[in-house]
């Protein structure tokens, strides 16, 4: 995607005029009558992601208008490098900085492609990289975006657990960071039984494991991301049937958010002592599956009887949640694919955030606001504990009943949690269903640009007092 920013004009590149709808009218009084006539006859109103070439009388263009929102977001310039002509365009005049990086920012998304399995067909143009813009930060984002989706698009024959595992790999060598990854009956060894009993139904190549990396400095804060990695879900033994498997590759969507967003991190050098915990693992069926009813004793002690094995995300995160708590970091933040009831409560665009930390969770929810990447938060709402509890173990890993079950999820999750621990749990979607300017179909990065800037606002990078 970056490959279509470039580092210089040429003797050909056309100007695009970035212009708001209500400052239209000012602008056209400047310029030539001739050139008044053809927006006008064209019918161009600036509205928000539309464009116009303006002739320059002799076969040319003089420059290309760009319509925008007022709230200047990525999208609004996501379609112009499929949407015009090949060739070098450059931003005209001076813009401000927070423009020129959402003008590159969205350029590059709108050039990205899943290319793996089939060449990208469209012709793109090229954006001279704006002076103003903030060039490290917008291609930290358009990498870790890159990397989310690209993990996400790739199917689970090729993005296994030991293949997620090497992602991790190539990531923590990129930044100089320590990894490790315990597998299969190493994790029973090191008491990890929960992320075990879901994956050892896997083949051989395709065992459990956890991901464990680790960044910075060790006197400062320490910010802990758990991800999902669950690279296919069969459903086990409670078999999904064909239409609900058909998507879930994506169903590691969580570990590649986490890695997405360690990405951004360790870019920018934020002053924290950053881990990432990704519970690598299939959810297969074979004669060693879990069982229905089977009960199973956690990493943190408490014991859970398996309602379904369909609900296997939450079981494998509890384990690497409880192994995060130890540490006593500053912050948790997980990402999970967990529940189609976040799906149906929420729709698939707007990710449900649940967090025991009223100044965190308004904090992530100011950042997507304002980035146009948004959460909606949902209560952990205590007397729905009620409806996870077994009456042979300390645990259901599900409810007895249809309702709340994105609550319920999320209610699991924080048996394993310190209640002091600031944690913020978001289930999402991570795909698209349709394509939109700079968003196709596929995997998607929800929620990474907000949890970003809400951790770099916590702990900004000019080592300043943390900004609230």
């Amino acid at each position: 995607m970056l490959n279509h920013l470039v580092a210089r004009a040429s003797r050909d590149t056309v100007p695009l005029r970035i212009i708001a709808k209500d400052d239209l009218a000012a602008w056209l009084k400047t310029q030539p009558a001739a050139n008044q006539a053809w927006v006008a006859g064209q019918g161009f109103t600036a509205k928000a992601g539309s464009h116009l070439a303006v002739p320059d009388g002799k076969g040319g263009v003089t420059r290309v208008l760009v319509g925008q929102s007022a709230s200047r977001q990525p999208w609004d310039y996501a379609r112009l490098a499929t949407a015009l002509p090949a060739g070098r365009y450059a931003l005209e005049g001076r813009p401000a900085a927070s423009l020129a990086s959402q003008v590159a920012l969205g350029w590059a998304l709108g050039c990205y492609a899943f290319t793996r399995y089939k060449a990208d067909s469209k012709p793109k143009a090229s954006l001279v990289w704006p002076a103003q813009a903030d060039k490290p930060g917008v291609s930290a984002t358009v990498e870790a975006i890159g990397l989310v989706r690209d993990l996400i698009n790739t199917p689970a024959n090729d993005m296994g657990p030991a293949d997620l595992a090497v992602a991790a790999r190539t990531l923590a060598r990129r930044h100089k960071a320590r990894i490790s990854v315990t597998t299969g009956q190493q994790l029973l060894a090191r008491n990890y039984p929960t992320i075990h009993m879901v994956g050892r139904a896997a083949g051989r190549g395709a065992e459990p494991r956890l991901i464990d990396l680790s960044w910075g400095r060790a006197a400062h804060p320490r910010v802990t991301l758990v991800g999902k990695g669950v690279c296919f879900d069969t459903g086990g033994l409670d078999l999904k049937p064909a239409a609900g498997m058909l998507e879930m590759k994506k169903d590691m969507g969580g570990a590649a958010h986490v890695l997405g967003l360690a990405h951004m991190i360790m870019a920018a050098k934020l002053p924290v002592r950053l881990r990432v915990l990704v519970p690598a693992v299939e959810n297969s069926v074979s004669g060693n599956a879990m069982r229905p009813r089977d009960i199973v004793k956690t990493r943190k002690g408490l014991t859970v009887e398996i309602g379904n094995t369909d609900a296997e995300g939450r079981l494998v995160l509890c384990d690497a949640l409880a192994e995060a708590v130890r540490e006593k970091p500053a912050m948790i933040v997980d990402y999970a694919t967990l529940t189609g009831a976040a799906r149906v409560a929420l729709g698939t665009d707007l990710p449900a955030l649940f967090c025991n930390d009223d100044r965190l969770a308004e904090d992530i929810l100011q950042a997507g606001q304002a980035l146009e990447d948004p959460l909606w938060r949902m209560p952990l709402h205590q007397p729905y504990r009620e409806l996870i509890r077994s009456p042979i173990a300390d645990l259901n890993n599900v409810s007895d009943g249809p309702f709340a079950g994105a609550i319920t999820a999320a209610l699991f999750l924080e048996h394993f949690v310190d209640e002091a621990t600031p944690w913020a749990h978001i289930d999402l979607m991570a795909g698209n269903r349709a394509d939109r300017p700079g968003r196709p179909r596929g995997g998607e990065a929800q929620a990474l640009r907000a949890v970003y800037q809400a951790i770099a606002r916590r702990f900004p990078a000019d080592g300043k007092k943390a900004r609230r």
